[in-house]
């Protein structure tokens, strides 16, 4: 990765900015398995992810795809105190980045109803500048990249990174055009996949990758 100042940084959440994915999964179980009437395991919930949560909603119960969509509303906020706040360091981090007018945005899969649900929780709405989620209907993260970076006019996109936990995220950058910094701190996080894909820089830890992005700006 060049020596180019960073001036705006766009961040995925599940993953990167919080612990969420379990909780995602277990919200889907309590939703999903009594409309279908049987098991769902987490292997058959993590293979639909790239739509919104609705995506999954449909493939997994189709038959009851409005019931599905408001009971797993209705469970991941009720099973939120799974993850009652932020990664550590997360919050001192969009601190230190918004004293510096580094503009802040947020580009992610889930649906925007979960979205706005997680940000109330972790109280940390009010760094994110734009925010873009994800489609009932397949991916969309290079798309909503393109949709921040278009109202940053004055931005280039050397002057850009995204930080992600996933290999669509390093993709999705790569089709954008866009430094992707690759985030290893989660529990669930599979830093060999990610390492495969070369991203621009991947931290194990948010204090390293907060020391390392403090010598960017």
């Amino acid at each position: 990765m060049n020596r180019q100042k960073i001036k705006a940084v766009i961040f995925d959440l599940d993953g990167t900015l919080a612990n969420t994915l379990p909780l995602c999964i277990r919200a889907f179980r309590e939703s999903v398995q009594p409309l279908i009437n049987r098991p769902v395991a987490d292997e058959e919930i993590i293979a639909t992810f790239g739509p919104s949560e609705e995506g999954t909603i449909k493939v997994l119960a189709p038959d009851h795809y409005e019931k599905g969509v408001s009971a797993y509303l209705h469970f991941y906020k009720t099973f939120h105190e799974m993850c009652p706040r932020p990664f550590a360091g997360i919050e001192e981090l969009l601190k230190k980045l918004q004293d510096k007018a580094i503009r802040i945005g947020m580009v992610t899969g889930k649906g925007k109803y979960s979205t706005a649900i997680s940000l109330e929780q972790f109280g940390i709405l009010s760094f994110f500048e734009l925010i873009e989620t994800g489609s009932v209907h397949g991916p969309r993260k290079p798309e909503g990249i393109r949709v921040i970076l278009q109202q940053w006019p004055g931005i280039g996109k050397e002057e850009v990174i995204y930080v992600g936990d996933a290999p669509a995220d390093i993709e999705a950058c790569r089709k954008v055009g866009i430094a992707i910094v690759a985030a290893a701190w989660a529990e669930t996080a599979e830093p060999e996949k990610l390492k495969k894909l070369h991203p621009d820089e991947l931290f194990y830890t948010v204090e390293d990758f907060a020391g390392w992005i403090e010598g960017r700006l």
